[in-house]
């Protein structure tokens, strides 16, 4: 399932990346956000190929538990942006998806993604906003919120 993801993302298939998910599951991608349900495919073809051609998603060691599924992963590209046009992204992260009846419910991931972002030529200034976010959506998280302390403390 995780391979199918990955490679439909990469030839620009957002219909065999949409097929991988539930009808209302949602993909939390480090970048462009969530996306639910057929949003998916949209995401694929119009942001992910937007910004980005030659991608190869490399995934290493899957595991499945029943519910839950882990796969590291190496992921690059070579940038269509404009101010890093033709430079290459390379970067590992971790996907976690949650399962229900063989397909993916909720996909998120752990990604290193700054380093690939820094290979880009990305601004401290930018680089430093990306970091705020997952920080802030880090700490807003239900397993997280009894690691923060309050004010008071």
């Amino acid at each position: 399932m995780i391979t199918n993801l990955a490679d439909g993302a990469c030839c620009g298939d957002g219909s065999a990346v949409a097929a991988c998910f539930t009808d209302d599951g949602i993909y939390h991608d480090c970048f462009y956000g969530s996306f639910q349900g057929q949003a998916i495919k949209d995401m694929i073809e119009n942001y992910f190929h937007r910004d980005s051609e030659n991608l190869v998603w490399d995934m290493h060691a899957p595991v499945d538990v029943g519910s839950v599924g882990y796969a590291r992963y190496v992921f690059s590209y070579d940038s269509k942006l404009p101010d890093a046009l033709g430079k290459r992204a390379v970067f590992e992260g971790v996907s976690i998806c949650r399962l229900r009846d063989g397909l993916i419910e909720e996909y998120r991931e752990v990604a290193h993604s700054i380093s690939g972002l820094q290979q880009l030529g990305f601004q401290s200034k930018r680089l430093i906003k990306l970091l705020a976010r997952e920080s802030k959506e880090l700490l807003v998280r239900d397993e997280s919120r009894h690691h923060v302390r309050s004010p008071s403390d």
